[in-house]
């Protein structure tokens, strides 16, 4: 799955808007929506906040995994 789908799915499973997930990780709405559509690239530092929004890993949002762990809380 690609990471596009796969953020998109998680929003959706937690039935959230768009907006809501933009304000948690400090973005426009508009740039998260080019983010699920592809249109921009996710940086790193997005991807993070994230994982750690929905408490899942990095393997998980990115697409690597189709396994859900938490995320890893030092």
């Amino acid at each position: 799955m690609l990471y596009t789908e796969r953020i998109k799915a998680l929003r959706s499973d937690h039935d959230l808007n768009q907006t809501q997930v933009a304000r948690a990780i400090h973005v426009a709405q508009t740039t998260y929506s080019d983010y699920e559509k592809g249109k921009v690239r996710i940086p790193v530092e997005c991807l993070i906040q994230l994982a750690k929004f929905y408490d899942v890993d990095m393997n998980y949002i990115t697409g690597v995994s189709d396994t859900l762990q938490p995320f890893p809380h030092a």
